[in-house]
């Protein structure tokens, strides 16, 4: 039997990349032509704090977590730039594609990746040593390029937490949506179901979310243990808003 799977991943080009133009590199690694795999969707984000937080949640606490917020967001690379702060995320999708992108990616810690596998994208990242307020060395962050899920279960979760439902093509979508019935509103890093002066509607009567996301509004209106953030619900309708908003 075979163990091809259709599969769909994330995969970030980072601002380290950008700066180096090595997009349409990357790009090229993953066409069609060589890969298999296709487009399903796209976009060029300006990273707010709350994306870089759920993207990067399983890093809080590590002693590079700040710098690795400041490095998806752009600061690091583009300090005195703000408008050349983004990543481009895309989703790609095809038989085995979460292997097969990793593979082209190779290994997490670029020094790593030049000495496994010469050639591959992470080969041309960097190694950062990082150091305390006192000036001592604590250890390194990797400057890797690029970001691409692990597995299907990161690949669900990181898709829905930097694409609407919208933003893919309906038989593109993989994961379950609804059409939500109430409207939700968002301000002051708060949630709620009722209009308050100056919140702003991120969901409406209508509108295609993701299903695992309206049942966390629903458990949250209703006082219910949610089943993840809701900081992963509104991250990703903060995206590209007004650096006020975020």
């Amino acid at each position: 039997m075979s163990n091809s799977k259709l599969e769909s991943s994330l995969v970030l080009i980072k601002p380290d990349a950008l700066k180096n133009s090595l997009t349409g590199y990357i790009l090229s690694q993953f066409s069609h032509f060589h890969t298999g795999l296709r487009f399903a969707a796209l976009k060029v984000v300006a990273v707010n704090h709350s994306l870089a937080e759920e993207h990067y949640a399983e890093h809080k606490g590590k002693f590079f977590y700040d710098s690795l917020l400041e490095y998806i967001r752009g600061f690091l690379h583009y300090p005195d730039m703000p408008a050349k702060r983004r990543v481009i995320a895309i989703i790609y999708q095809g038989i085995n594609a979460i292997r097969i992108i990793r593979d082209i990616c190779g290994a997490t810690n670029p020094h790593d990746a030049r000495w496994q596998k010469p050639g591959c994208i992470r080969a041309l990242g960097t190694v950062i040593p990082l150091y305390d307020e006192k000036g001592i060395f604590i250890g390194n962050r990797s400057d890797n390029l690029i970001h691409a899920s692990a597995n299907p279960q990161d690949a669900e979760r990181e898709i829905k937490l930097w694409f609407l439902p919208n933003d893919i093509p309906p038989m593109m979508r993989h994961f379950p949506t609804e059409e939500s019935k109430d409207y939700f509103y968002y301000k002051n890093k708060t949630i709620s179901s009722k209009y308050t002066p100056d919140s702003f509607c991120f969901i409406g009567p209508g509108e295609i979310v993701w299903e695992s996301d309206m049942k966390v509004l629903q458990q949250l209106t209703k006082g219910q243990k949610q089943d993840y953030s809701t900081n992963a619900v509104i991250a990703k309708y903060l995206i590209n808003k007004e650096p006020e908003q975020v």
